[in-house]
């Protein structure tokens, strides 16, 4: 049966494309009206949030945003199956390294949020949302790699993929890598799972044990990758790189392009909404809007203009009736692109700015830069239990500072007390345990220049 629909779902998906734009916006609307008639009727959040609105809403600008904070206060009040209650999910599954990917009660795959808006989160996905996001994730790719040039890379050095990620948790890399493992277990020898938390030369080792045709991963450590290959640590030789989770600046992609001698692809995704936009064969960023709306907006949610950074963009998932995200104030800062792309796709083009962070560089006892990708080390303070939000600002060559709001009536001392350990176990297995770990006493606060929070940074030395 499941098969069944993952046919139909991808035939709707290329015919919806190859009709147009007027069969993406029928989609979206005939979508959205389903979306909204269910959300009001099985979430007891949304029937109290939508309860002045028409009984038939076909335009999304009249549903009010929604924030990550909000919905997680009342999360088993968000989903729409009484079976699934955030104390369950704790207490059963989220607490055991050996579920991630596993499907929760049978039926829905759980992923949590890192955490870089300030707030994390726990989002369910069903079958539609899951298999959707595999769908038009990634439409394009098999045109990009079914060229005579990337199938006769393939063919001549077969497909092994690497993904970079942060382990410890049920973050959306480890669960898709696992659910790919668990779905089709003959792929599994030629997917490895790469924890971004280890010390970058034993990363460099493991790959070039492993040997990976295609990287996949964040743009920050896939950059510190192609410097290793530069300097002839690395000796790997994908043919394509596909990278998410944070800014690709244009030098990084040219530096990754250049070290590896492969195409870079870019996705544009996040745990809420995990196929938002992938790039086409001319590398410009393609918004799945049969599936995924996108708007940018200002800071009072009003829409701007094309060609016009946003200061946030609010996301639905059309796909998503497990647990409704609609209106989604995701944080990124998002501009469309007023010209079609010369690629004739229907879809329209985005540039993000999304999460800003900084490759942190600390001096190793021997005086040379020890570099540490933001997202690992962010992961190691936030997944202490009792931490609710953290920053992490590094003030000098051998000294951090960290910022922490802590989970309602988790002793603050005992917590404090389990980041240093943690922090503690991961500087030096990096070659830097004599970095000094100052405790902020303000929690973490938004950056005063651009009004975003930014988890990880360089601030005055």
């Amino acid at each position: 049966m499941k098969g069944v629909r993952l046919f139909w779902l991808g035939l709707d998906a290329a015919w919806t494309a190859w009709r147009g734009p007027g069969a993406i916006e029928g989609r979206q609307r005939v979508r959205l009206e389903a979306l909204v008639h269910h959300a009001r009727s099985a979430s007891p959040y949304f029937r109290r949030l939508y309860r002045e609105l028409p009984s038939r809403v076909t335009d999304v600008t009249l549903l009010p945003p929604t924030h990550k904070p909000d919905l997680m206060d009342h999360f088993d009040e968000w989903l729409t199956d009484p079976d699934v209650t955030l104390s369950t999910l704790r207490r059963d599954f989220l607490g055991d390294p050996l579920l991630v990917g596993a499907r929760y009660l049978g039926r829905y795959h759980v992923v949590t949020t890192s955490g870089t808006t300030g707030e994390p989160a726990v989002i369910v996905h069903d079958f539609d949302s899951w298999a959707v996001q595999n769908l038009v994730g990634r439409r394009y790719e098999p045109r990009i790699l079914g060229t005579p040039r990337m199938a006769g890379a393939v063919l001549r050095r077969g497909v092994r993929a690497a993904v970079l990620a942060a382990t410890g948790g049920h973050f959306a890399g480890p669960a898709l890598v696992g659910a790919a493992r668990r779905t089709w277990p003959v792929v599994a020898p030629r997917l490895r799972l790469v924890s971004v938390l280890r010390p970058l030369h034993e990363i460099v080792e493991e790959l070039n044990d492993f040997r990976p045709t295609m990287l996949l991963g964040y743009p920050s450590v896939v950059r510190l990758l192609a410097a290793e290959q530069r300097t002839g640590h690395l000796r790997v030789e994908p043919f394509v790189a596909i990278l998410a989770g944070e800014d690709l600046p244009p030098e990084a992609r040219t530096e990754i392009e250049e070290a590896f001698g492969c195409r870079v692809l870019e996705r544009y995704a996040a745990s809420e909404a995990l196929g938002i936009a992938a790039s086409c064969w001319l590398g410009a960023l393609h918004v799945n809007s049969d599936w995924y709306l996108v708007e940018p907006v200002d800071e009072d949610h009003r829409p701007v203009a094309a060609g016009t950074f946003s200061h946030t963009v609010l996301v639905t998932n059309l796909a998503n009736r497990v647990q409704p995200v609609i209106r989604y104030d995701l944080g990124d800062r998002v501009e469309v692109d007023p010209s079609p792309c010369p690629c004739g796709l229907p879809f329209p083009v985005i540039r993000v700015r999304g999460r800003e962070t900084d490759v942190l560089s600390f001096e190793g006892v021997d005086g040379a830069a020890v570099q540490i990708p933001p997202l690992a080390l962010v992961t190691v303070i936030e997944e202490t239990p009792g931490v609710s939000r953290c920053q992490a600002i590094r003030t000098g060559p051998r000294n951090l500072t960290v910022r922490l709001a802590t989970e309602r009536g988790a002793p603050v001392e005992r917590v404090w007390g389990a980041v240093d350990r943690n922090l503690g176990t991961f500087f030096a297995a990096q070659g830097l345990a004599h970095v000094a770990v100052r405790h902020a006493t303000e929690g973490p606060r938004l950056d005063e220049r651009t009004g975003k929070f930014r988890q990880v940074c360089s601030g005055a030395e």
